[in-house]
């Protein structure tokens, strides 16, 4: 487990964070990966101790630099006039347990959140899930929304992972910077929508020599 800082707030630092999150979340909603007001994202300051993340049930359409949340990693708000996303637990939780982890996005996409409710991981067929999925597209079990145990549940597959997928909830990607975070959430649900298209037209098969690590 990463070691908690609590050093006070840098405000620059802070408001970069949340441009970050504020652009990222619109691109997402834009590019459909999230429809009305699910999904959700942050960026960490580790150095406070600190997560800009985006507020709870807001629409995307209207949201502003200003909306964006900043919380400590116990759910204090440090600065905004929102209440954090009802999923800070989980996202609090995955900075607690990777120090590599500096941004997470989360997202209902459609195609692989199709595969999280049926509890099917997706196997390694295309090259671009190696270098940015890490491997196979793994699914948490499943926790009850909002709970510490929804982030818990996911740390163990994203320890050796850049994403995974949610039993009956949706996606959930890493990465050292928003941008890594965004891409590969962006790979998860293509992913999953040619290995949708695939199973629709014969049987898809794994890219041989390739040994994922459980």
């Amino acid at each position: 487990m990463a070691e908690e800082k609590t050093g006070k707030m840098n405000p620059e630092v802070m408001q970069e964070k949340k441009r970050e999150v504020l652009l990222t979340a619109k691109k997402a909603y834009d590019e459909k990966l999230m429809a009305g007001t699910s999904g959700n994202m942050s960026a960490y300051c580790p150095e406070c101790g600190l997560m800009a993340i985006t507020p709870s049930s807001y629409d995307y359409s209207i949201m502003e630099e200003k909306d964006i949340v900043v919380i400590d990693l116990d759910g204090n708000v440090i600065e905004g006039c929102h209440r954090p996303s009802s999923e800070w637990k989980m996202h609090a939780e995955i900075y607690r347990h990777l120090p590599r982890v500096g941004a997470i996005v989360h997202t209902h996409s459609p195609y692989a959140t199709s595969f999280a409710v049926t509890h099917q991981e997706i196997p390694v067929i295309l090259i671009e899930m190696i270098p940015f999925l890490k491997g196979s597209i793994e699914v948490s079990p499943y926790a009850t929304q909002g709970s510490a145990e929804v982030g818990l549940n996911a740390v163990p597959i994203l320890e050796r992972k850049n994403a995974c997928l949610m039993a009956n909830h949706g996606v959930v990607a890493v990465g050292a910077t928003m941008a890594e975070a965004y891409i590969n959430s962006v790979y998860v649900e293509d992913t999953a929508k040619i290995y949708h298209m695939a199973l629709s037209v014969g049987t898809p098969i794994e890219i041989p020599g390739y040994e994922k690590e459980k």
